[in-house]
């Protein structure tokens, strides 16, 4: 008797003593836990995942970076903006994050110019940001806007009817200029009658679709900033050169007659074929088109022929497939190829000019590198068709380029393919039964069948 109540008192002392030992593992455990946080990301797109382009804007920006949330006392909102921040401090700690609530500092958040709650202020090296959403894009875009610390001003023509960059119409472009404002550029129009020279800090001149004449006192001023090694962005419309042939002839290219006819559409049931495609395969190699495998859609657009040039490095950066040709007649009813008069492609819709000239910078000679781009269509950043597939992109590619702001071309955008999870009715039914009945029904059995063991003990 005496044996079996040892027995009994050595089994309760062993099992108060696992449990304590059980406790203070998972404690162990949750502390280091704490401490070494590891994290798995199982979405499709790895949209919890810092994108390699953020962290390579993260490598390039050494110093402290200051990120101020002014959101209200609510646990979900901060609780959220300290979980999105927490992924830039792993790659970059010091990252700091502060929280300010709007209401209790109504005055310092009203001359700050905070209109949401929950916005962000990002600082470095004394220049601020806002941001509205915590969003992997936006706040690349915002860090890029931070690093790129010299204004780049992006001067558009105007007073020839040009594509404009404030009207919201669907000819205008002002959804491009938009967004490359949100870049950190700054825009400007421009009319040349008005001016004696194009600005000296002009980053790139935008000629976008003119539809009435230069005066020749404007060619030249063109000719002139051309000449002294600024970037251009030309979008030309087809069968007009309107009096801008003496700049054709400078950038050694030609404009061919005629509209470009493109029968691929009739495939995906687009019955317009004055809409030309370009897809992955016709994007010639360049640093614009590097990685870049959307479809670009170019309404209305004209070919352009290099001329072999002494002057300037030409390279064509878009091109078409052999299913289109210039269309030299009226574009009506069934249009046919006439190999007599018109040119089967491929053909040549966008073409990219570099040279080296010499300049003077702190009364010393440099090398600069200038940079034009000439599209045959100017429709494809319109407001109508910039955020068709990869139109918007592309037009933000050339402006960065041009701009040369060649580590700056690709962010990546996450898409959300896995938000909702799709199964069969009866997967549901098997997953519910074995979560709601087979376990709890297996794990109280299995605790019967202990507590029967003990008894019998």
């Amino acid at each position: 008797m005496l044996d079996n109540n040892k027995k009994r008192i050595s089994i309760k002392i062993n099992s108060v003593v696992t449990l304590f030992l059980l406790v203070i593992s998972l404690v162990l455990l949750s502390w280091l836990n704490y401490k070494n946080p590891v994290i798995y990301d199982w979405t499709a797109s790895g949209r919890n995942t810092l994108s390699s382009t953020s962290i390579d804007l993260l490598e390039k920006m050494p110093e402290k970076i200051d990120v101020i949330s002014y959101a209200r006392n609510t646990p979900f909102l901060r609780s959220s903006i300290k979980k999105f921040i927490a992924k830039y401090q792993k790659y970059k700690p010091n990252i700091s994050l502060s929280f300010v609530d709007p209401d209790t500092s109504p005055d310092e958040a009203r001359n700050l110019g905070i209109t949401v709650n929950g916005e962000i202020l990002v600082r470095y090296k004394g220049r601020t940001e806002h941001l509205k959403t915590d969003n992997e894009q936006v706040f690349a875009n915002t860090l890029r806007r931070l690093l790129n610390n010299q204004e780049k001003w992006i001067a558009l023509v105007e007073g020839h009817n040009e594509r404009s960059a404030l009207s919201t119409a669907n000819h205008d472009i002002s959804g491009w200029v938009n967004n490359i404002i949100k870049q950190g550029y700054k825009v400007q129009p421009i009319n040349l009658l008005e001016i004696t020279a194009i600005p000296d800090n002009t980053k790139v001149l935008v000629i976008a679709s003119p539809m009435t004449n230069y005066d020749n006192t404007e060619v030249n001023k063109i000719i002139n900033y051309v000449d002294k090694g600024g970037n251009l962005l030309w979008l030309h419309e087809p069968n007009s050169s309107y009096n801008l042939d003496a700049l054709t002839k400078k950038l050694s290219i030609e404009f061919m007659n005629g509209v470009i006819i493109d029968t691929v559409g009739r495939e995906i049931g687009i019955q317009d074929p004055t809409i030309t495609f370009v897809t992955k395969s016709l994007y010639a190699k360049h640093v614009i088109t590097d990685g870049f495998d959307l479809v670009t859609l170019f309404p209305v657009a004209g070919a352009i022929n290099p001329l072999k040039s002494d002057t300037w490095s030409v390279k064509s950066i878009l091109n078409t497939g052999k299913h289109t040709w210039n269309e030299l007649g009226k574009l009506e009813g069934e249009v046919e190829l006439n190999n007599d008069t018109e040119k089967q492609g491929p053909l040549v819709l966008g073409v990219s000019l570099e040279r080296k000239i010499n300049e003077q910078e702190n009364n010393e000679p440099q090398k600069k590198q200038q940079r034009i781009i000439v599209v045959g269509d100017g429709d494809f950043l319109s407001n109508a068709y910039f955020s068709n597939n990869g139109n918007g992109e592309l037009g933000i590619r050339i402006i960065n380029w041009l701009s040369n702001n060649d580590d700056f071309i690709s962010i990546p955008s996450r898409i959300v393919i896995d938000a909702h999870l799709k199964m069969p009715f009866y997967t549901l039914g098997i997953i519910g039964i074995f979560f709601l009945f087979l376990i709890p029904i297996s794990m109280t059995a299995y605790g019967i069948l202990i507590n029967l063991r003990r008894k019998k003990q």
